[in-house]
């Protein structure tokens, strides 16, 4: 069933080193060759993973037989070479170059780690005999990072992390001879720059002539940690280094998702977990404090309406209300909502709660709100809701198809990875209505309308179709349904669906071909694609494709619904949705209900449960009286918020678990103190399907508890006998109940960090790519569903004219909670802003930096005006994690039959001028409502 990644062994050759005979591969060079055999050369422009440019000159060495010295770093060796990496030529090439080095760079340093004053220790070189140049001023102007390039040595380390390994392009080397340097984009000051801050020049610069904006980089740490991103579904690995029990500064780790690549979140957004917002003891509703849904907590000031207590105290009274509100109502009274920012034992443990202690099914989280609908289409089709095909496959695929997402903002590792491959020589096809950084890469970029995405991809499935570009021996051999497919796809011929989906036939017919003919075709879809109510249809045209021409179960190709949350793959494979229990086993099948109720020795409800939207109407009539909410927000991740904040407000008793007084926190009873990812231990699974160990750093402010703490003891007060002593216990749990992760140890992860599933046996490497030789269906074969256009819940009219897309910005995530309190992130989006296409803020009077307001048929918000010619006309884009101006006030709460994910990307709204300033909080992240009703009431 699944396939093994091989590598391309070089050819070994033979030849002397410093008079001893050596082997090495053909494709290694001297230089690492070298090192691998013990024998150290310095280096400077040289580093690991990026190509050699051999421009410092510090690490040549004498072959015998060449007249000039050559650069290590760049040349191969040969059979019967001879190289001398220590002779008298050699080493005074070595040194020189060193000590003119030194001569350029002042004598203070910017940085404890210098490589330059390292190779001058090691190689004694003393205080250079030259005049140093030209030193240029320092530059302050950016957040995050400092330049400091009088300390730069022009080894162009930052030039190639910048241009060929993040390929954002910011960084070059500009104008002659000793005037030459380091400049950002046309020499501008790097704060005013295009610079993403993904800080890959901070962490490749060898002397400090870029380095972190603070002073932590001069901090000697106590100690290194290693452990995982707590943001996107990358899963970047990353380093923390710690003194005193704060991190003073993050470096990415050579994971096998990143390879040792981080985003300005991953790198600068660490700073929320020494907030002083942190919650740090329990608290407790005071009596008589109102619930509705205006009502509001100043975290400087949450004494007016909560009081602190015990953990005994909190625990006892979060227990009992939850226990009485089951034993009154029944067990389909209670509620809860898991996070996807956790991990993989803590959603275990919750959906196990849930299941066991409230008696019911009524357990969900944010997946429901993201990608629902592809899950929904993949398990219809396939039986599996993974990806088939990690990111970094892209790098051995001829065309890339990325439809519905915008990498570069919200999984802007991954994109790198896009990038590369398209520099390297693949096709790029870009999808999307917003035209986003990812275009300038693309052989195609198809800005086709908003709400047509079956338009589109069914007509290029016509065109597949009716050219006869299928593959006939996949569908035959591996595929059902496929008749069907085809006879739905004949009406949609490109020259009938240009109109509709706005890309002219003859591009639909290229994209087609491309896509259909190569040698590998690999689709990445993101929120674009299943935030509709036709989101599950979208996927399935995307399952369609793939399977009509093969390009699934073999390198370089099939299919991957970019995952949002760092955990949201996790806690969906632990059961932490209403209908699976872990690893996707149904709820409603007495076999996986037998075999849960036997491992838990529990009696468990046959039925589904509610999902995220579901339960908020639930809740509001009353159906729903008890939630028990662990790190969500749904007072403002949920669509038309002012009707979420009515049905918590409804509530008799909630009980919410985080690490600060969220908005969902301002209705709580009780409010339970959790630890944030750098203070615990445990796993999450990433995008690609690879589980991986977090490691706690830091320890927790206050009495804030692990998360892993909270649920043992308040399982046991709601009345399910268990008891965990360490994660591992946990993990070891699941292991004996989810087949995927059944050859997983935690010893394994302990020693290797990350490990791929299916990962069957003890010992098995994990499969990167599934669904090779067949699929996990019964049959064995996948189905095609068909496709029919259906048109978004809400269109424009006269009345509100515009239709409005929301998303993600890449400095904050998700409702802003941990991003608006870190300080560089802040710093850089510190306001509340709607993108709109320039002729469209000339035509309705706008400035650009003047305040717009938004209105739909839920509600309106006022917010700053942003010219993006990138966003289609007619339409406005905002984010949702600024709580002045919360998106989800005006978003439709219509849900996809289907995956019952509600249509955050498309509604209609009317932008005007002018509007009340949006009021930020007190300190440096959030903010007080400024929320307007549409009934004007606040």
């Amino acid at each position: 069933m699944h396939q093994q990644l091989t590598a391309v062994v070089a050819r070994p050759v033979s030849f002397t080193l410093n008079g001893q005979t050596v082997v090495a591969p053909a494709d290694q060079s001297i230089l690492e060759a070298a090192e691998q055999h013990g024998i150290e050369i310095p280096r400077l422009c040289y580093m690991a993973g990026m190509r050699p440019d051999g421009n410092c000159r510090t690490c040549m060495v004498e072959i015998k037989g060449e007249r000039v010295l050559a650069p290590s770093c760049c040349r191969y060796p040969r059979d019967g070479m001879e190289v001398t990496t220590n002779s008298a030529r050699a080493i005074t090439s070595q040194k020189m170059s060193i000590e003119l080095l030194l001569s350029d760079v002042p004598e203070r340093t910017y940085t404890l780690n210098s490589e330059l004053d390292l190779w001058a220790r090691k190689m004694n070189v003393g205080k250079p005999r030259f005049a140093p140049r030209h030193q240029p001023v320092e530059d302050l102007s950016h957040p995050a990072m400092a330049v400091h390039l009088d300390a730069c040595i022009q080894c162009k380390r930052c030039v190639r992390a910048c241009r060929e390994e993040q390929v954002n392009d910011v960084i070059g080397y500009a104008f002659r001879a000793g005037e030459s340097k380091i400049v950002f984009d046309f020499d501008d000051p790097m704060g005013d720059s295009t610079c993403v801050a993904c800080g890959e020049c901070v962490q490749a610069c060898p002397t400090g002539a870029l380095m972190p904006a603070r002073d932590a980089a001069k901090t000697v740490a106590d100690k290194q940690v290693d452990s995982v991103c707590p943001y996107c579904g990358v899963g970047c690995q990353l380093t923390y280094h710690v003194k005193d029990n704060a991190i003073l500064h993050v470096q990415g780790k050579d994971g096998p998702a990143n390879a040792g690549r981080l985003c300005v979140k991953g790198r600068y957004g660490f700073d929320y977990v020494q907030h002083p917002h942190r919650l740090t003891a329990p608290l407790v509703r005071k009596p008589g404090v109102p619930k509705h849904k205006d009502f509001t907590v100043d975290p400087d000031n949450w004494q007016q309406v909560f009081r602190e207590a015990t953990w005994e105290e909190a625990l006892d009274l979060a227990a009992r209300g939850l226990r009485d509100t089951r034993d009154t109502y029944g067990k389909r009274s209670l509620a809860g909502f898991g996070s996807a920012k956790g991990t993989n034992e803590e959603a275990y443990l919750f959906q196990k709660l849930v299941r066991t202690g409230f008696g019911s099914n009524n357990v969900d989280h944010c997946t429901r709100l993201c990608h629902a609908s592809s899950v929904a289409a993949l398990m219809e089709g396939i039986n599996s809701g993974a990806v088939s095909n990690q990111v970094r496959d892209a790098a051995r695929a001829e065309v890339i198809f990325v439809i519905g997402a915008n990498p570069t903002v919200n999984h802007p590792v991954a994109a790198t990875w896009m990038k590369n491959a398209a520099k390297s020589g693949a096709k790029l096809i870009l999808a999307d209505p917003r035209r986003s950084d990812l275009a300038r890469h693309a052989t195609y970029y198809l800005q086709f309308n908003a709400d047509t995405d079956v338009a589109l991809l069914n007509a290029m499935l016509h065109v597949i179709v009716e050219e006869g570009l299928v593959d006939e021996a996949f569908i035959r051999d591996r595929t059902s349904g496929y008749e069907a497919l085809a006879e739905n796809v004949t009406t949609f011929s490109p020259e009938r669906m240009a109109p509709i989906c706005g890309i002219d036939a003859q591009t639909i017919r290229e994209v087609a071909r491309l896509y259909a003919t190569s040698k590998a075709s690999i689709i990445f879809w993101g929120m674009g694609i299943s935030q509709h109510v036709h989101g599950t249809d979208n996927a399935r045209c995307l399952i369609a494709l793939a399977l009509s021409t093969g390009q699934i179960g073999k390198p370089g190709s099939g299919l991957h619904p970019l995952r949002g949350q760092n955990n949201v793959q996790g806690a969906s494979d632990s059961g932490l949705i209403p209908m699976f229990y872990p690893d996707y086993q149904r709820v409603a099948a007495p076999e996986a209900r037998k075999r849960f109720e036997e491992l838990w020795h529990a009696t468990l409800d046959p039925d589904p449960g509610l999902t995220v939207v579901e339960i908020m109407h639930a809740a509001k009539k009353h159906e729903i009286r008890g939630m028990y909410i662990m790190g969500e927000n749904p007072a403002m991740s949920d669509p038309d918020v002012d009707h979420a904040r009515e049905a918590l407000a409804a509530l008799d008793h909630l009980v919410v678990q985080d690490i600060f007084l969220t908005e969902t926190a301002y209705l709580a009873d009780v409010v339970l103190p959790a630890t944030a990812w750098p203070e615990k231990t445990g796993t999450v699974t990433n995008t690609d399907r690879m589980v991986q160990l977090g490691r706690k750093a830091i320890d927790p402010p206050g009495d804030a508890r692990p998360d892993f703490w909270i649920l043992n003891e308040l399982a046991r007060r709601v009345g399910v006998d268990w008891y965990y002593d360490h994660p591992r216990d946990v993990f070891n749990e699941m292991r004996t109940c989810m087949d995927s992760i059944a050859g997983i140890t935690w010893e394994r992860l302990e020693r290797d960090s990350s490990v791929t599933y299916p990962c069957i046996q003890v010992g098995d490497p994990g499969d990167p790519i599934v669904f090779c030789d067949t699929f996990p269906t019964k049959s064995g074969r996948a189905t095609f569903v068909p496709a029919d256009l259906i048109t978004a819940a809400e269109r424009p009219d006269a009345d509100y004219p515009i239709v409005l897309i929301t998303g993600r910005q890449l400095e904050h995530w998700h409702t802003g909670s941990m991003t608006r309190r870190a300080a560089n992130l802040d710093y850089i989006e510190p306001e509340p802003v709607a993108s709109v296409h320039p002729l469209d803020l000339e035509a309705m009077n706008i400035a650009p930096g003047g305040i717009l307001t938004i209105e739909s048929r839920r509600g309106r918000i006022s917010l700053y005006a942003r010219a993006d010619d990138g966003t289609p006309r007619g339409t406005v884009f905002v984010p949702f994690c600024f709580y002045e101006a919360a998106a989800n006030m005006l978003t439709n709460p219509v849900l996809d039959p289907f995956g019952k994910i509600p249509e955050f990307k498309y509604c209609a709204v009317r932008v005007t001028e002018g509007g009340p300033t949006p009021h930020r909080m007190s300190f440096g992240g959030g903010a007080l409502l400024t929320l307007q009703p549409i009934d004007g009431n606040l």
